[in-house]
């Protein structure tokens, strides 16, 4: 998962000089107002579908080589193009490293970050040992988790946008 994180950050990174036109400002306000639309998605006023791949794990493979298909598996899961992602956080952070014209060190280091949460959220639901009560928990607090952890996207991204001013 964490491999796959990394490419998608390496890759947004490389990508990110096309936006390189587009003056300083107008990326860090387009990056604000994506992060803003996250928050009001996340709150549930506005519904906008998250791209996303919704199969599940791919069970041709995983049938004839089961330790390549899960490896499979688990790289997909951390590029974040297989299976659900339950936030919007993460295109915020997507959008972010793509539009900031950072340098390619802050495109890996959110790649890493995108990957190791990833891989921390089952590690952390078996670790839990109460796999049901830990469902049942994330299901009550799953939408102030997402509401908030956009928020705190907006509000740095916000706070970026003022420094460049």
């Amino acid at each position: 998962m964490i491999a796959g994180g990394l490419l998608s950050g390496v890759v947004l990174g490389a990508l990110s000089g096309l936006s390189a036109p587009l003056p300083a400002s107008w990326r860090y306000a387009l990056i604000v107002a994506v992060a803003l639309l996250g928050v009001l998605r996340e709150a549930e006023v506005v519904t906008i579908p998250l791209p996303q791949n919704a199969s599940q794990v791919p069970q041709d493979v995983l049938r004839h080589s089961p330790r390549r298909g899960a490896l499979r598996f688990g790289f997909e899961l951390g590029t974040g193009v297989r299976t659900y992602v339950s936030a919007t956080a993460p295109y915020v952070l997507a959008v972010a490293v793509f539009l900031g014209g950072q340098h390619l060190q802050v495109a890996v280091l959110a790649g890493l970050g995108f990957g190791a949460g990833r891989a921390a959220t089952p590690l952390i639901r078996r670790a839990s040992g109460a796999v049901e009560d830990w469902d049942a928990d994330l299901g009550t607090r799953l939408r102030i988790i997402t509401v908030a952890g956009c928020a705190a996207l907006a509000v740095s991204f916000g706070l970026l946008f003022l420094h460049q001013l």
